[in-house]
């Protein structure tokens, strides 16, 4: 069978630095509307980052932003990268994703990680060293859950008893699980459950093993899908429109830096120069396409996102961009690698 064919798409952290002086209500309405646009250049995903209690509103919640971006738009597949599992009560998650799926006309997916911010499970009252168990135990009750089947489930961390979820899920199945890997442990998790990838690490250790992983146990990991984030910024003048970004990126990566400090996880133990690379792809169409290209046929890649607006910046400055990624990049892009 084929790979399946590449989509492309943006994503939203709505992190507003607190001396940006653009108000909450206004970022959300922005990105809103420009993602009902790029519904309508084309665009085929939009994908949600989860972080929680950071003083520049990093998005706690997009189970209702998705709601509202469903309601908005026709054809753009919506998902997350990533839902922290260990926060979530599994069952709700699925009523909520089941809600999601009837109100979008079953264009719903699911990523799935397990955080390692230690100020997160402290704000929600739970132990860190928790977080493996209720990550595996929710994954596995959100696949019963997705079965449309009455179920009982019996773990460490939750017990259920007869459930069955209603509504139905419009897609059979429930929406495609994706599960976000920054070792060969989450790699294997992730091709344990059959999921799709979100690889976040070396390439030997997390693409790699899922996809020997999926082959040992009879999936076919070419019929799955592999997703990333790779921002692209397509510019005529990149001494021009680079440096803001440039300077917002750094803003953005601070947190995360904070965060791999405070836990001693995360990615902090691999060079950059290890991973599968995730830095900005910047210049005019041509060379989006040909870097883009190269990157998605060496580490097979389906499924590759944008940022839409980086933390301090404004939607009008980046649609100009944006627009050139949807209607200059993303055909030549996807006729390339077809």
């Amino acid at each position: 069978m084929a790979r399946p064919p590449l989509r492309v798409g943006v994503a939203y952290d709505f992190r507003n630095p607190p001396d940006s002086g653009i108000a909450n209500t206004d970022l959300y309405a922005a990105v809103m509307e420009q993602v009902a646009w790029l519904d309508g250049l084309g665009v085929d995903l939009v994908w949600f980052t989860e972080h929680h209690f950071l003083e520049d509103g990093y998005l706690p919640s997009w189970i209702p932003v998705a709601g509202a971006m469903a309601a908005r738009t026709k054809h753009i597949r919506i998902s997350s990268d990533i839902c922290l599992m260990p926060f979530q009560n599994p069952v709700r998650l699925a009523e909520d994703l089941a809600v999601l799926d009837n109100i979008s006309n079953g264009r719903m997916e699911i990523g799935i990680g397990m955080g390692y911010a230690p100020h997160e499970f402290r704000g929600f009252g739970i132990p860190l060293k928790q977080r493996l168990s209720r990550t595996e135990e929710g994954i596995e009750v959100l696949q019963r859950c997705f079965t449309g089947e009455t179920f009982s489930f019996h773990g460490k961390r939750y017990t259920f008893e007869d459930v069955k979820i209603t509504p139905g899920y419009v897609q059979p199945g429930g929406p495609p699980i994706w599960i976000a890997a920054m070792s060969e442990a989450g790699a294997r998790r992730a091709a344990r459950f059959g999921a799709n990838l979100l690889p976040q690490g070396p390439r030997d250790q997390v693409l790699d093993p899922w996809r020997a992983d999926m082959q040992a146990a009879g999936r076919n990991p070419d019929e799955r899908r592999v997703g990333i984030i790779r921002s692209c910024l397509v510019t005529d003048d990149p001494a021009r429109d680079w440096p803001a970004i440039k300077q917002a990126e750094r803003y953005r990566m601070e947190v995360y830096l904070r965060f791999n400090r405070e836990s001693g996880d995360g990615l902090s133990s691999t060079r950059d120069d290890e991973r599968i690379p995730q830095t900005w792809v910047v210049g005019d169409a041509d060379h989006c396409v040909a870097e883009l290209a190269a990157y998605v046929r060496e580490h097979g890649i389906t499924d590759i996102v944008t940022w839409g607006v980086p933390p301090g910046m404004t939607t009008d400055q980046m649609n100009p961009h944006l627009e050139r990624f949807a209607t200059e990049v993303a055909p030549r892009l996807k006729a390339a690698v077809a």
